[in-house]
Protein backbone atom coordinates (compact mmCIF):
# COMPACT_ATOMS: atom_id res chain seq x y z
CA UNK A 1 0.00 0.00 0.00
CA UNK A 2 1.46 3.46 -0.58
CA UNK A 3 2.47 5.32 2.38
CA UNK A 4 0.61 8.82 3.17
CA UNK A 5 3.77 10.48 2.88
CA UNK A 6 3.58 9.41 -1.49
CA UNK A 7 -0.04 10.09 -1.04
CA UNK A 8 -0.73 13.86 -1.98
CA UNK A 9 -4.41 13.12 -0.13
CA UNK A 10 -2.92 13.02 3.57
CA UNK A 11 -4.49 11.94 6.08
CA UNK A 12 -5.95 14.34 8.46
CA UNK A 13 -7.45 15.34 12.18
CA UNK A 14 -10.52 17.60 12.59
CA UNK A 15 -11.36 18.38 15.69
CA UNK A 16 -14.37 20.64 16.52
CA UNK A 17 -14.60 23.20 19.51
CA UNK A 18 -18.02 23.95 19.35
CA UNK A 19 -17.98 27.84 21.35
CA UNK A 20 -18.09 31.51 20.32
CA UNK A 21 -18.79 34.35 21.94
CA UNK A 22 -21.33 35.36 19.69
CA UNK A 23 -23.52 33.79 16.94
CA UNK A 24 -22.59 35.91 13.67
CA UNK A 25 -25.77 36.40 11.48
CA UNK A 26 -24.38 34.32 8.51
CA UNK A 27 -23.02 31.57 9.97
CA UNK A 28 -24.75 28.03 9.60
CA UNK A 29 -22.09 26.19 11.38
CA UNK A 30 -21.97 24.26 14.43
CA UNK A 31 -21.35 26.74 16.95
CA UNK A 32 -23.10 27.54 20.29
CA UNK A 33 -22.60 30.81 22.81
CA UNK A 34 -21.90 29.89 26.49
CA UNK A 35 -21.32 32.01 29.82
CA UNK A 36 -19.04 29.50 31.10
CA UNK A 37 -17.63 26.10 29.39
CA UNK A 38 -15.16 24.12 31.66
CA UNK A 39 -12.28 23.18 29.75
CA UNK A 40 -10.89 20.53 31.57
CA UNK A 41 -13.59 18.35 31.57
CA UNK A 42 -14.01 19.20 27.50
CA UNK A 43 -9.82 18.51 27.01
CA UNK A 44 -10.70 14.53 28.80
CA UNK A 45 -14.05 14.26 26.61
CA UNK A 46 -11.93 15.22 23.33
CA UNK A 47 -8.59 13.09 24.74
CA UNK A 48 -11.43 10.49 24.97
CA UNK A 49 -13.33 10.41 21.87
CA UNK A 50 -9.66 10.92 19.85
CA UNK A 51 -8.70 7.10 21.86
CA UNK A 52 -11.52 5.73 20.62
CA UNK A 53 -10.87 6.26 16.49
CA UNK A 54 -7.54 5.34 17.07
CA UNK A 55 -8.78 1.77 17.62
CA UNK A 56 -10.84 2.70 14.79
CA UNK A 57 -7.86 3.67 12.78
CA UNK A 58 -4.77 2.12 14.47
CA UNK A 59 -1.82 4.07 13.98
CA UNK A 60 -0.33 0.32 13.05
CA UNK A 61 -1.93 0.65 9.65
CA UNK A 62 0.14 0.92 6.65
CA UNK A 63 0.13 4.23 4.99
CA UNK A 64 -1.31 6.07 8.31
CA UNK A 65 0.86 8.74 8.20
CA UNK A 66 -1.08 11.83 10.12
CA UNK A 67 -0.22 15.01 7.30
CA UNK A 68 -2.41 17.52 8.89
CA UNK A 69 -4.53 18.47 11.93
CA UNK A 70 -7.37 21.29 12.22
CA UNK A 71 -8.67 22.65 15.21
CA UNK A 72 -11.91 24.22 13.75
CA UNK A 73 -15.06 25.54 15.19
CA UNK A 74 -16.37 27.86 16.60
CA UNK A 75 -14.24 29.20 18.09
CA UNK A 76 -11.38 26.92 18.46
CA UNK A 77 -8.77 30.41 19.66
CA UNK A 78 -11.36 29.90 22.90
CA UNK A 79 -9.49 26.95 24.08
CA UNK A 80 -6.90 26.83 26.86
CA UNK A 81 -3.55 26.78 24.84
CA UNK A 82 -3.47 23.69 27.46
CA UNK A 83 -6.26 21.35 25.83
CA UNK A 84 -4.96 22.24 21.94
CA UNK A 85 -1.03 21.10 23.52
CA UNK A 86 -2.70 17.78 24.55
CA UNK A 87 -4.53 17.31 21.66
CA UNK A 88 -1.34 17.55 19.52
CA UNK A 89 0.73 15.49 21.95
CA UNK A 90 -2.36 12.55 21.82
CA UNK A 91 -2.29 12.80 18.15
CA UNK A 92 1.36 12.08 18.11
CA UNK A 93 1.51 9.43 20.37
CA UNK A 94 -1.69 7.83 18.57
CA UNK A 95 -0.29 7.87 15.41
CA UNK A 96 3.10 7.98 13.07
CA UNK A 97 3.11 12.24 12.14
CA UNK A 98 4.62 13.35 8.60
CA UNK A 99 7.60 15.34 9.58
CA UNK A 100 6.11 18.61 8.19
CA UNK A 101 2.55 17.71 9.93
CA UNK A 102 0.39 20.77 9.37
CA UNK A 103 -1.35 21.86 12.75
CA UNK A 104 -4.29 24.39 12.13
CA UNK A 105 -5.92 26.41 14.56
CA UNK A 106 -8.87 28.76 13.55
CA UNK A 107 -9.08 32.09 15.55
CA UNK A 108 -10.63 35.19 15.67
CA UNK A 109 -9.08 38.89 15.74
CA UNK A 110 -10.37 39.74 19.22
CA UNK A 111 -7.44 41.23 21.31
CA UNK A 112 -7.94 38.66 24.01
CA UNK A 113 -8.01 35.99 21.54
CA UNK A 114 -4.94 37.15 19.41
CA UNK A 115 -2.44 37.47 22.68
CA UNK A 116 -3.10 33.79 23.10
CA UNK A 117 -1.07 33.38 19.75
CA UNK A 118 2.54 32.74 21.50
CA UNK A 119 1.14 30.11 23.79
CA UNK A 120 -0.60 27.94 21.06
CA UNK A 121 2.58 28.50 19.16
CA UNK A 122 4.23 27.05 22.10
CA UNK A 123 1.60 24.34 22.31
CA UNK A 124 2.64 23.05 18.83
CA UNK A 125 0.47 24.93 16.42
CA UNK A 126 2.27 25.92 13.04
CA UNK A 127 0.13 27.88 11.10
CA UNK A 128 -3.32 29.78 11.77
CA UNK A 129 -6.17 30.92 10.22
CA UNK A 130 -7.91 34.35 11.63
CA UNK A 131 -11.49 34.97 10.54
CA UNK A 132 -11.08 38.93 9.74
CA UNK A 133 -14.01 39.19 7.36
CA UNK A 134 -13.45 42.19 6.59
CA UNK A 135 -11.39 45.44 7.12
CA UNK A 136 -14.41 48.37 7.57
CA UNK A 137 -16.27 48.44 10.94
CA UNK A 138 -19.41 49.39 9.47
CA UNK A 139 -18.77 45.68 7.41
CA UNK A 140 -18.07 44.31 10.55
CA UNK A 141 -21.07 45.39 12.47
CA UNK A 142 -23.28 44.38 9.76
CA UNK A 143 -21.54 40.78 9.56
CA UNK A 144 -22.13 40.71 13.37
CA UNK A 145 -18.64 40.25 14.14
CA UNK A 146 -16.80 41.07 17.38
CA UNK A 147 -13.86 42.99 16.51
CA UNK A 148 -13.10 46.16 14.82
CA UNK A 149 -10.97 46.73 11.74
CA UNK A 150 -7.87 48.05 14.05
CA UNK A 151 -8.03 44.56 16.16
CA UNK A 152 -8.08 42.73 13.00
CA UNK A 153 -5.30 44.40 11.63
CA UNK A 154 -3.49 44.01 14.98
CA UNK A 155 -4.32 40.75 15.27
CA UNK A 156 -2.70 40.08 11.46
CA UNK A 157 0.33 41.85 12.14
CA UNK A 158 0.63 39.34 15.71
CA UNK A 159 0.01 35.86 13.63
CA UNK A 160 2.40 37.14 10.84
CA UNK A 161 5.25 37.87 13.78
CA UNK A 162 4.13 34.55 15.44
CA UNK A 163 3.42 31.99 13.17
CA UNK A 164 5.72 31.05 9.71
CA UNK A 165 2.42 30.03 8.05
CA UNK A 166 -1.03 31.99 8.12
CA UNK A 167 -4.15 32.54 6.41
CA UNK A 168 -7.30 34.93 6.95
CA UNK A 169 -10.83 35.21 5.75
CA UNK A 170 -12.74 38.19 3.84
CA UNK A 171 -16.43 37.82 2.96
CA UNK A 172 -17.09 39.72 -0.46
CA UNK A 173 -20.24 39.81 -2.66
CA UNK A 174 -22.10 41.60 -0.02
CA UNK A 175 -24.87 43.90 -0.77
CA UNK A 176 -24.05 47.35 -2.03
CA UNK A 177 -20.47 46.59 -2.28
CA UNK A 178 -19.29 47.81 -5.72
CA UNK A 179 -16.27 46.44 -7.67
CA UNK A 180 -14.28 49.85 -6.83
CA UNK A 181 -14.87 49.24 -3.23
CA UNK A 182 -13.20 45.64 -3.19
CA UNK A 183 -10.96 46.14 -4.88
CA UNK A 184 -9.77 48.26 -2.70
CA UNK A 185 -10.08 46.78 0.57
CA UNK A 186 -8.25 43.40 -1.22
CA UNK A 187 -4.97 45.37 -2.27
CA UNK A 188 -5.28 46.26 1.52
CA UNK A 189 -5.45 43.06 2.24
CA UNK A 190 -3.04 41.51 0.50
CA UNK A 191 -0.49 44.48 2.13
CA UNK A 192 -1.11 42.13 5.57
CA UNK A 193 -1.18 38.71 3.67
CA UNK A 194 1.28 35.67 4.30
CA UNK A 195 0.99 32.94 2.38
CA UNK A 196 -2.30 32.30 1.75
CA UNK A 197 -6.02 34.14 1.73
CA UNK A 198 -9.64 32.65 1.77
CA UNK A 199 -12.25 34.80 0.26
CA UNK A 200 -15.74 33.82 -0.05
CA UNK A 201 -18.79 35.50 -1.35
CA UNK A 202 -21.37 36.00 0.86
CA UNK A 203 -24.24 33.03 0.98
CA UNK A 204 -27.61 33.38 2.84
CA UNK A 205 -27.59 29.98 4.57
CA UNK A 206 -31.20 28.18 5.64
CA UNK A 207 -31.75 28.91 9.32
CA UNK A 208 -29.74 31.63 9.93
CA UNK A 209 -30.55 35.55 10.92
CA UNK A 210 -29.47 36.55 7.67
CA UNK A 211 -32.06 34.12 5.91
CA UNK A 212 -34.93 35.84 8.50
CA UNK A 213 -33.88 39.54 7.18
CA UNK A 214 -33.29 38.48 3.96
CA UNK A 215 -36.96 37.07 4.12
CA UNK A 216 -38.54 40.62 5.80
CA UNK A 217 -36.99 42.43 3.06
CA UNK A 218 -34.22 43.85 5.15
CA UNK A 219 -31.44 43.82 2.86
CA UNK A 220 -31.28 41.91 -0.47
CA UNK A 221 -28.39 39.54 -1.98
CA UNK A 222 -25.95 40.63 -4.55
CA UNK A 223 -26.91 40.15 -7.85
CA UNK A 224 -25.55 36.90 -9.65
CA UNK A 225 -23.93 38.86 -12.82
CA UNK A 226 -22.57 41.28 -9.93
CA UNK A 227 -20.85 38.48 -8.03
CA UNK A 228 -19.87 37.24 -10.77
CA UNK A 229 -17.53 40.26 -11.84
CA UNK A 230 -16.39 40.11 -8.52
CA UNK A 231 -15.01 37.11 -8.78
CA UNK A 232 -13.46 36.89 -12.48
CA UNK A 233 -11.68 40.23 -11.02
CA UNK A 234 -10.88 38.25 -7.74
CA UNK A 235 -9.07 35.98 -9.33
CA UNK A 236 -6.93 37.65 -11.82
CA UNK A 237 -5.96 40.10 -8.36
CA UNK A 238 -4.62 37.34 -6.70
CA UNK A 239 -2.81 35.79 -9.66
CA UNK A 240 -1.41 38.99 -10.60
CA UNK A 241 -0.28 39.25 -6.91
CA UNK A 242 1.04 35.64 -6.89
CA UNK A 243 -1.47 33.53 -5.42
CA UNK A 244 -3.05 31.45 -7.82
CA UNK A 245 -6.61 30.26 -6.93
CA UNK A 246 -5.93 26.38 -6.39
CA UNK A 247 -9.09 25.93 -5.14
CA UNK A 248 -12.28 28.47 -6.02
CA UNK A 249 -12.48 30.22 -2.41
CA UNK A 250 -8.53 29.32 -2.03
CA UNK A 251 -5.94 31.42 -2.65
CA UNK A 252 -2.09 30.84 -2.00
CA UNK A 253 1.87 30.88 -2.91
CA UNK A 254 3.05 27.59 -3.85
CA UNK A 255 3.64 25.48 -1.08
CA UNK A 256 1.40 27.53 1.02
CA UNK A 257 -1.86 25.23 0.08
CA UNK A 258 -4.16 24.30 2.97
CA UNK A 259 -2.58 20.68 3.37
CA UNK A 260 -5.74 19.72 5.47
CA UNK A 261 -8.01 21.60 3.33
CA UNK A 262 -6.48 19.40 0.36
CA UNK A 263 -6.79 16.08 2.25
CA UNK A 264 -10.58 17.20 1.92
CA UNK A 265 -10.82 18.39 -1.61
CA UNK A 266 -8.66 14.79 -2.70
CA UNK A 267 -11.26 12.65 -1.46
CA UNK A 268 -8.48 11.79 1.42
CA UNK A 269 -9.40 10.14 4.96
CA UNK A 270 -9.61 11.85 7.88
CA UNK A 271 -10.97 11.68 11.34
CA UNK A 272 -13.09 14.19 13.30
CA UNK A 273 -13.73 14.19 16.83
CA UNK A 274 -15.82 16.88 18.43
CA UNK A 275 -19.44 17.94 18.22
CA UNK A 276 -20.94 17.72 14.90
CA UNK A 277 -17.49 16.86 13.31
CA UNK A 278 -17.80 14.31 10.43
CA UNK A 279 -15.11 11.77 8.94
CA UNK A 280 -14.36 9.61 5.95
CA UNK A 281 -12.52 6.84 6.55
CA UNK A 282 -11.64 3.98 3.84
CA UNK A 283 -11.27 0.30 5.89
CA UNK A 284 -10.41 -2.81 3.82
CA UNK A 285 -11.54 -0.99 0.43
CA UNK A 286 -14.56 0.58 2.04
CA UNK A 287 -15.27 3.83 2.71
CA UNK A 288 -17.68 4.86 5.84
CA UNK A 289 -18.82 8.46 6.58
CA UNK A 290 -19.00 9.36 10.17
CA UNK A 291 -20.43 12.15 12.52
CA UNK A 292 -20.85 12.87 15.98
CA UNK A 293 -24.08 14.07 18.25
CA UNK A 294 -24.43 17.57 17.07
CA UNK A 295 -25.39 19.13 20.11
CA UNK A 296 -22.30 20.20 22.52
CA UNK A 297 -24.14 19.61 25.92
CA UNK A 298 -25.32 15.21 24.61
CA UNK A 299 -21.94 15.02 22.87
CA UNK A 300 -20.21 15.47 26.22
CA UNK A 301 -22.49 13.19 28.02
CA UNK A 302 -21.96 10.75 25.38
CA UNK A 303 -17.78 11.09 25.44
CA UNK A 304 -17.76 10.43 29.49
CA UNK A 305 -20.34 7.37 29.04
CA UNK A 306 -19.71 5.40 25.99
CA UNK A 307 -16.37 7.08 25.45
CA UNK A 308 -17.90 8.55 22.18
CA UNK A 309 -20.61 10.21 20.75
CA UNK A 310 -20.18 8.75 16.91
CA UNK A 311 -24.35 9.12 15.56
CA UNK A 312 -23.53 7.77 11.84
CA UNK A 313 -21.32 5.55 10.90
CA UNK A 314 -22.37 4.46 7.12
CA UNK A 315 -20.82 3.14 4.29
CA UNK A 316 -20.55 5.41 1.73
CA UNK A 317 -21.99 3.47 -1.73
CA UNK A 318 -20.14 3.04 -5.00
CA UNK A 319 -22.53 6.18 -6.71
CA UNK A 320 -22.06 8.51 -3.43
CA UNK A 321 -18.52 8.06 -3.62
CA UNK A 322 -18.15 8.82 -7.14
CA UNK A 323 -20.26 11.84 -6.50
CA UNK A 324 -18.53 13.23 -3.72
CA UNK A 325 -15.15 12.71 -5.21
CA UNK A 326 -16.52 14.85 -7.99
CA UNK A 327 -17.70 17.34 -6.17
CA UNK A 328 -14.95 18.18 -4.00
CA UNK A 329 -11.79 17.04 -6.67
CA UNK A 330 -14.03 19.76 -9.20
CA UNK A 331 -13.29 22.73 -6.89
CA UNK A 332 -9.60 22.28 -7.21
CA UNK A 333 -7.35 23.81 -10.40
CA UNK A 334 -5.52 20.95 -10.29
CA UNK A 335 -8.71 18.54 -10.90
CA UNK A 336 -8.86 15.21 -10.44
CA UNK A 337 -6.74 12.29 -11.75
CA UNK A 338 -7.50 9.36 -13.55
CA UNK A 339 -5.97 7.21 -10.71
CA UNK A 340 -8.42 8.58 -8.07
CA UNK A 341 -11.22 7.50 -10.62
CA UNK A 342 -10.21 4.59 -10.53
CA UNK A 343 -9.47 3.53 -6.98
CA UNK A 344 -12.38 5.00 -6.02
CA UNK A 345 -15.12 3.33 -8.89
CA UNK A 346 -12.90 1.21 -10.59
CA UNK A 347 -13.37 2.57 -13.64
CA UNK A 348 -11.71 5.71 -15.63
CA UNK A 349 -13.16 9.11 -16.48
CA UNK A 350 -14.99 8.43 -19.19
CA UNK A 351 -16.68 5.21 -18.00
CA UNK A 352 -17.20 6.35 -14.75
CA UNK A 353 -19.17 9.43 -15.68
CA UNK A 354 -21.81 9.95 -18.06
CA UNK A 355 -20.55 10.45 -21.80
CA UNK A 356 -23.41 12.22 -23.00
CA UNK A 357 -23.32 14.77 -20.27
CA UNK A 358 -19.63 14.70 -20.09
CA UNK A 359 -19.35 15.45 -24.22
CA UNK A 360 -21.82 18.06 -23.73
CA UNK A 361 -19.57 19.93 -21.05
CA UNK A 362 -16.49 19.57 -22.65
CA UNK A 363 -17.71 21.33 -25.79
CA UNK A 364 -19.26 24.21 -23.74
CA UNK A 365 -15.99 24.98 -22.32
CA UNK A 366 -16.44 23.83 -19.33
CA UNK A 367 -15.09 20.99 -18.45
CA UNK A 368 -11.11 19.56 -19.86
CA UNK A 369 -9.58 16.45 -19.76
CA UNK A 370 -6.06 17.06 -19.83
CA UNK A 371 -3.73 14.10 -19.64
CA UNK A 372 -5.27 11.77 -17.26
CA UNK A 373 -7.22 14.47 -15.57
CA UNK A 374 -10.65 15.57 -15.53
CA UNK A 375 -10.57 19.76 -14.54
CA UNK A 376 -12.77 22.94 -14.76
CA UNK A 377 -11.95 25.23 -16.86
CA UNK A 378 -11.83 28.98 -15.62
CA UNK A 379 -15.76 29.23 -16.90
CA UNK A 380 -16.71 26.14 -15.43
CA UNK A 381 -15.05 26.60 -11.56
CA UNK A 382 -17.32 30.04 -11.86
CA UNK A 383 -20.20 28.18 -12.34
CA UNK A 384 -19.57 25.27 -10.86
CA UNK A 385 -22.89 24.37 -9.23
CA UNK A 386 -24.42 24.37 -12.70
CA UNK A 387 -21.64 22.03 -13.56
CA UNK A 388 -22.05 19.73 -10.88
CA UNK A 389 -25.69 19.59 -11.19
CA UNK A 390 -25.31 19.09 -14.97
CA UNK A 391 -22.70 16.43 -14.94
CA UNK A 392 -23.72 14.37 -11.84
CA UNK A 393 -27.84 14.71 -12.18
Amino acid sequence: MTSTLDDPRGFGIYVHWPFCRAKCPYCDFNSHVREAIDQARWRAALLRELAHYATEVPGATPGRVVTSLFFGGGTPSLMEPETVGAVIAAVKATWPTAPDLEVTLEANPTSIEAGKFRAFRAAGVNRVSIGVQALDDEILKFLGRQHSAKEAVRALEIGRATFDRMSFDLIYARPGQSLAAWQAELDAALQLAKGHLSLYQLTIEPGTVFEQRVARGDFQPMAEEAQAALFDWTAARLEEAGLAGYEISNHARPGEESRHNLTYWRYGDYVGVGPGAHGRLTLTGRKFATRQHRAPEAWLDLVEREGHATRQRLEVEPAARLSEMVMMGLRLAEGIPAARFSAETGSDIEAALDPARLKRLTEGGFLTIEGDRLKTTAEGRARLDAVLGALLA
